[in-house]
């Protein structure tokens, strides 16, 4: 059952566990195990036929994997990719910023006299011009206190008259000596005083004019009502009490933060640029592109110390009522007027560590990696600014497999430009 072997002082037979660790050129054994090769006390070597079987086994497979390893050091093939030229177009150039809409004008609507809410005549949410009535307060006792100021204002007119009377009588007997010019300067005193009291009532008789006036309660400004504060019957105090809030609809503004670096090319293009108006597109969330067309009309003087930016002011046309104030909104303003530009698909530019590169076809059927600056973006495409020019093919499909000098076969494509 067991074989034994004599050794003899300098020489050990090679055993199966030491050959296969000579074939995979390691200096010790990796495998070591007692249970397997085994020292008698007469310093004989036991081995197990089932253990000579196993790593006859391992022996087979290490010599399948060195063969594999000796028939990869083959010259490959040359890897197949598809390369194609830049495009070359006019494009616009521009910088994009998130922002928030807001209205032009905001009114909160407030009585300017106290009373009872009589009627409300605007439905929540209503477009409403500018003039619509919108609510109506109890007009009685304001319809009492004109009646009362106009009385007023007749009685004084009839004093006045007799004034001017007394005055006339008392001017012929002054000349004939009948009374006194002291009596005389105390009538003429009395048609000054009397004029004056009917400058007043003619004053109360207009403000109890606006009083009954201000009972009808109208929108001040083109827009859309927000919803009524209040149900007819409440006590509205006057300057006090807010009714509701009309926004203006068209056109709308949106405001943007931006850093140093753009702020400062902004003004400079604001500067060459006429009427000093920078063209500007806006996208709401649900829109893919940038639909609505306005301008930057308002550049914040100073910049906030705290955050670093500047607040921009963007002014747009909103016909069909869909920007409304307080939405978010992606703005991209005009970094210029357009110009002919070398572009590429954004999916053949790589990233090396901290710079971003393309890989050149070479005439020898080789790959040269080449740094590149790139700008904005166009759809589906890349504008390269610096490292790249028109004639020069890159690869487009197949960049997962490059290395620097490795062989390919290329296959020239067509692009089409999606920006």
């Amino acid at each position: 059952m067991v074989g034994w072997e004599r050794q003899t002082p300098h020489y050990r037979p090679e055993t199966l566990h030491s050959k296969a660790c000579r074939l995979l050129a390691f200096e010790k054994p990796i495998l070591h195990c007692p249970s397997i090769i085994m020292k008698s006390s007469q310093n004989r070597c036991c081995t197990n036929p089932f253990a000579y079987g196993c790593f006859s086994l391992l022996l087979l497979l290490l010599l399948g994997c060195s063969g594999e390893g000796q028939d990869s050091g083959n010259p490959k093939a040359p890897i197949p990719v598809k390369v194609a030229l830049p495009v070359e177009i006019e494009v616009h150039e521009w910088n994009e910023y998130p922002g928030r809409l807001d209205a032009v004008e905001t009114v909160d609507v407030r009585s300017r006299v106290s009373g009872y809410l009589q009627k409300v005549l605007v439905q929540d949410g209503e477009k409403v011009s500018k003039g619509d009535l919108l609510f109506k307060i109890d007009p009685r006792t304001y319809e009492i206190e004109l009646d009362r100021a106009k009385a007023e204002l007749e009685r004084t007119r009839t004093k006045l008259d007799l004034a001017k009377n007394e005055l006339k009588r008392a001017d012929r007997l002054r000349q004939s000596k009948a009374i006194s010019d002291e009596e005389y300067d105390q009538r003429d005193q009395g048609l000054s005083e009397t004029t004056e009291s009917l400058h007043a009532a003619e004053a109360a008789v207009q403000m109890a004019r606006l009083n009954l006036e201000w009972t009808e309660i109208r929108s001040p400004i083109d827009g859309r009502i927000r919803r009524e504060l209040l149900t007819p019957g409440n006590l509205i105090k006057g300057d006090d009490t807010l009714l509701t809030t009309v926004v203006s609809v068209d056109p709308v503004y949106v405001y943007l933060e931006i850093d140093e670096r753009s702020a400062l090319e902004i003004r400079r293009l604001g500067n060459s640029t006429d009427h000093h108006r920078i063209r500007a597109e806006l996208g709401l969330i649900d829109e893919s592109d940038f639909p609505h067309r306005g301008t930057i009309d308002y550049q914040d003087p100073r910049f906030d110390v705290h955050s670093g930016t500047m607040t921009l002011r963007g002014l747009f046309e909103n016909p069909d009522d869909i920007l409304n104030p307080g939405l978010f909104a992606r703005v991209r303003i005009s970094r210029g007027p357009p110009h002919q530009a070398i572009l590429i698909p954004s999916r053949a530019i790589a990233n090396d560590q901290n710079q971003k590169i393309v890989w050149k076809n070479q005439p020898d059927g080789s790959l040269k990696p080449t740094p590149i600056v790139t700008g904005s973006t166009h759809g589906s495409f890349t504008v390269i600014e610096q490292g790249l020019e028109a004639g020069e093919s890159i690869v487009v499909e197949g960049l997962a497999k490059l290395r620097p000098g490795v062989k390919v076969k290329a296959e020239l494509m067509s692009l089409s430009y999606d920006g």
